[in-house]
């Protein structure tokens, strides 16, 4: 079958490439779902969509992206699908992936097209849908104008699932029939809250009672001080404030305790030393890991580390959003760019620029009414995602089972 005048022109505008992962691995036994994000838009949802196809559905995941920063987000996502670089938009190199990981459903997401791919997806039968969906584009390095071939890209989808109404009308003018538009929203984790010990949950709150908290969580040492200055500061308005601060290196909690103690003569509790926060406590360590969830449970405010003055934020925002916590954190979002960017947008996280931003933040939020409602956008901004990554996990499933 001859390509069409658009696809054809296409491909004779580019030059010729070397697929870049030629030397694949052995292709998993059984379904094989294939998800493209492109360049990494909206990665967290699809990286947490081919986790619930693997763990919970046993399929194979292969989780193509076209930019290596994006491979590497995906890496640091902790995504369990095998990780590849897209091959180039060519014929053979289209031919050859497809023929290798013989894809039993094809995925996109974010606003990337492939024409080539997307082409020989359709001479294979393979159904493909289209999921988070933004204003569709080709490939940073492939772009031009080329007659019909944005519309013959989108016409294969059985389903395009837009982020928004932006995104929809973008769509539409593109070509894709309104039979099978969907706006639904942005794809996010099922469930971002973690686990806890609710038996330790309830002590520590009845011990501290109507005492106002705020959580510093995975603090990076340089920015220790400013997360101690901001919390002295709030302390001449809140005067029984308890600091609930989490070192991002589990193993500097005892030296943390004790400078605190014996050099700034602060009253702290370690919970790695089995102490407990009493009334005159103000800083109370923990160790992380485990005890985030709870951490999360206990303060209406967390201020993320490593945002600040470390390498970049390396806890996901959502998981305090899930329990509801308001938050704040620093220029450097590390790998959740785009999750504080949509946070930041409802209005239901805070950026500081400086330590001393941070003590005016907090002071801020401390009202409860206005902690309360950024925390409340925080919480929708989770439980909205949930539920559209359920919708796309329930199409998924009727296609592959074949009931659709």
């Amino acid at each position: 079958m001859g390509y069409p005048l658009g696809l054809t022109l296409y491909n004779l505008a580019a030059r010729p490439a070397v697929d870049a992962d030629a030397g694949r691995v052995a292709r998993p036994a059984g379904l094989v779902v294939w998800l493209h994000a492109g360049a990494g838009e909206g990665l967290a949802g699809v990286v947490e969509l081919g986790r619930q196809l693997i763990e919970e559905d046993g399929v194979g995941v292969v989780l193509t992206l076209s930019a290596a920063p994006a491979l590497a987000e995906a890496r640091a996502l902790g995504s369990q699908a095998i990780l590849q670089l897209v091959p180039h938009d060519f014929p053979n190199l289209t031919q050859a992936f497809l023929d290798h990981w013989r894809p039993d459903l094809g995925i996109f997401s974010g606003g990337e097209l492939r024409p080539t791919l997307i082409y020989e997806a359709t001479l294979r039968a393979l159904p493909l849908l289209w999921v988070d969906a933004r204003a569709p584009h080709l490939p940073a390095d492939r772009d031009g104008w080329f007659p019909g071939l944005i519309k013959a890209s989108l016409a294969p989808f059985r389903a395009v699932l837009a982020v928004d109404d932006t995104a929809a009308r973008a769509l539409r003018k593109a070509g894709v029939d309104e039979e099978k538009m969907h706006i639904l929203g942005r794809m996010e984790e099922a469930s971002a809250a973690l686990p806890h010990v609710e038996s330790d949950r309830a002590a520590l709150a009845q011990t501290l009672a109507t005492r106002p908290v705020w959580l510093a969580a995975d603090v990076a040492p340089a920015e220790e001080a400013a997360v101690i200055a901001a919390h002295r500061e709030v302390l001449r308005m809140a005067h029984r404030l308890l600091l609930i601060l989490v070192p991002q290196d589990p193993a500097h909690s005892e030296a943390l305790a004790a400078r605190l103690e014996t050099e700034e003569g602060w009253h702290v509790a370690n919970r790695g030393r089995d102490e407990e926060p009493q009334n005159e406590t103000e800083v109370y360590i923990m160790d992380g890991g485990t005890d985030y969830g709870l951490c999360y449970r206990l303060a209406p405010v967390t201020f993320l580390g490593g945002s600040l003055e470390g390498e970049g934020c390396a806890r996901n925002p959502m998981e305090a959003a899930a329990m509801g916590s308001a938050i704040l954190y620093g220029p450097r979002p590390g790998h959740y760019a785009a999750a504080y960017a949509r946070l930041g947008a409802a209005r239901a996280a805070r950026m500081v620029g400086s330590g001393s931003d941070l003590g005016l933040a907090l002071g801020d939020l401390l009202a409860p009414d206005r902690a309360a409602r950024q925390a409340q956008a925080a919480w929708m901004i989770t439980s909205e995602g949930a539920e559209v990554t359920a919708t796309v996990l329930q199409m998924v499933r009727a296609i592959l089972d074949g009931t659709d």
